[in-house]
């Protein structure tokens, strides 16, 4: 599944009514450590159909942000239901992001 672009017209559609799990991404294009990350996200989109994947980019989206209590980034969110179940901020390995679902 690719993944999917995430800003507040699309927010309720995509992640809240979702029926899968939904792993936020939250980055901006001038982080370095965002950039280490995004590739793996990318490869567990394309790896996992039992979830969706999503990227909110802050600098656009800083609603979302605010919303999310996003003070760092990258901060990787998992939701279930409507609902966070699990969080992390800054760039992790790939076998962590998988952890967090």
């Amino acid at each position: 599944m690719s993944v999917v672009t995430i800003d507040k017209e699309n927010f309720q559609e995509e992640v809240l009514n979702s029926d899968k799990p939904v792993l936020l991404d939250f980055w901006a294009s001038w982080c370095g450590p965002c950039r280490m990350v995004s590739p793996l996200v990318d490869e567990i989109a394309a790896e996992r159909s039992d979830i969706k994947v999503g990227k909110v980019n802050v600098d656009e989206q800083p609603e979302l942000a605010a919303q999310f209590r996003v003070v760092s980034i990258p901060t990787l969110i998992v939701m279930k239901d409507g609902k966070v179940t699990n969080q992390a901020v800054g760039a992790r390995p790939k076998d962590q992001i998988l952890e967090l679902l």
